[in-house]
């Protein structure tokens, strides 16, 4: 009987099965891990307004508000040549007795950011809190 070479059809059935199980519990743990990093420029962008926001309430006594935007003269915080977030808004508000600022940074609704928004809370005693939603 002549020795044959190769693989069995029931071999090439059992690794694809196993490759499709992989990539099934796979595929959905690397999206996680994308909007994770993707996530990562939001929170550069917060970064750069809380430090802007300290700035500005130090010279003025108040907080800046910004409507929708990608640049603000006042704030100095361009975000127009990011490649997710390119609009933030801040909003003043009051926490307690202190004065507190909210910044909120949305994705970008044509591409892999669209429903992540990042949202920072800095109040004038020095508390910061950050919200993140659609990190799912």
């Amino acid at each position: 009987m002549k020795k044959s070479k190769g693989f069995t059809l029931v071999e090439l059935i059992i690794v694809i099965v196993i490759v499709g199980i992989l990539s099934i519990v796979a595929v959905p743990i690397y999206r996680g891990y994308t909007k994770k990093a993707i996530a990562t420029e939001a929170k550069a962008l917060l970064g750069s307004i809380a430090t802007s926001e300290k700035v500005y309430y130090a010279e003025f006594g108040n907080y800046f508000k910004v409507d929708p935007t990608s640049y603000v003269y006042e704030l100095d915080v361009d975000s127009r040549s990011n490649k997710y977030f390119n609009t933030y808004e801040v909003e003043n508000k009051d926490v307690g007795n202190d004065k507190a600022f909210t910044a909120i940074v949305s994705g970008m609704t044509d591409g892999p950011a669209n429903g992540i928004v990042l949202e920072l809370l800095a109040v004038e005693s020095g508390q910061v809190t950050t919200y993140a939603t659609g990190l799912e």
